[in-house]
């Protein structure tokens, strides 16, 4: 799979995301960013989301080869295929953090931003899959749903929502995706786009009742760079955004701890996660969208 590269075009200009802030649409946001892939994933017979195995079926001629089950042809003596619940319509439901935290942002772009942006790609490109798209956007409770639906309208809808939100109050993990699950009747996958910024075992608790009702869950924990780095230089005043708890901080004595402590904290996220069959990814904000998005689906594939 080394040999899957995102395609590469004169829209690459629009793909860094200190520039994608200063586009006006978020809708050609979201095509540029899709397009400046998508033309890569025809290398898959079915590189996407739903790449979940639905049934198999006999094989007809002209039918995929990369498809055939060898393992069931090595059984029966017969060729038949896989498919996928990616080629049936599917639904996509987003749900983007909309907390304080959010609102954090070291290079231009908030985590919020990119976070908007990496929801209207992933509803764009679920739209040219034709699955349905659903959204939602919450804090310490919901703020706005707008259940799945298909058309070229709906996708507009969903992307103005994208749009206007704002970064408000705190984060309350277990009681805004309890109440998401109990919308959802119908199983189908969910993206859950945050910081992750909530007592561990309260985010746990979230997405476990997604994946319990049977959802495929995946989770794209959205940091800042300077998050993840802790490359401050000076001494400053430290403010929880969420909490509003302020500390003095020598960065140049604390920045080694603090990197291990965050990369145990992501450890535990992605191991939490596994054990639900939770898919989890973390994204660095200073991260091209378009690679980003094409690293995760090609990641996707070769797990499933």
């Amino acid at each position: 799979m080394n040999d899957f590269q995102p395609a590469v075009s004169d829209s690459r200009r629009f793909i860094d995301p200190e520039t994608l802030v200063r586009i006006a649409s978020l809708e050609l946001v979201a095509r540029t960013v899709v397009e400046g892939f998508i033309s890569g994933l025809h290398r898959s017979p079915h590189l996407g989301f739903s790449v979940n195995f639905a049934e198999h079926r006999a094989y007809h001629p002209g039918d995929d080869i990369r498809k055939i089950d060898w393992n069931v042809y090595g059984r029966t003596g017969r060729f038949y295929v896989k498919e996928y619940e990616g080629e049936t319509n599917t639904s996509l439901h987003i749900l983007l953090d909309c907390s304080r935290s959010m609102s954090y942002g070291s290079k231009g772009i908030t985590k919020l931003e990119y976070g908007q942006f990496l929801a209207a790609s992933l509803g764009y490109f679920a739209f040219k899959q034709r699955d349905s798209i659903g959204y939602v956007s919450y804090d310490e409770d919901l703020l706005e749903y707008i259940p799945a639906r298909g058309s070229t309208g709906h996708l507009n809808t969903v992307l103005h929502a994208i749009e206007r939100a704002e970064a408000g109050r705190k984060t309350d993990f277990i009681k805004s995706l309890v109440k998401v699950s109990e919308r959802l009747r119908r199983r189908g996958i969910v993206v859950v786009i945050s910081d992750l910024y909530d007592e561990p075992a309260h985010v746990m608790n979230g997405l476990r009742h997604l994946a319990f009702r049977g959802h495929d869950v995946i989770v794209f924990q959205v940091l800042d760079h300077a998050e993840l780095q802790f490359d401050f230089a000076a001494a400053a005043q430290f403010v929880d955004m969420e909490t509003r708890a302020e500390m003095h901080v020598l960065p140049e004595y604390m920045r080694s701890q603090y990197r291990i402590l965050l990369g145990k904290q992501i450890e535990e996220n992605e191991r939490e996660c596994r054990k639900d069959r939770i898919d989890f990814s973390l994204i660095d904000t200073s991260t091209p969208l378009d690679s980003a998005l094409f690293s995760y689906l090609v990641r996707r594939e070769q797990l499933y």
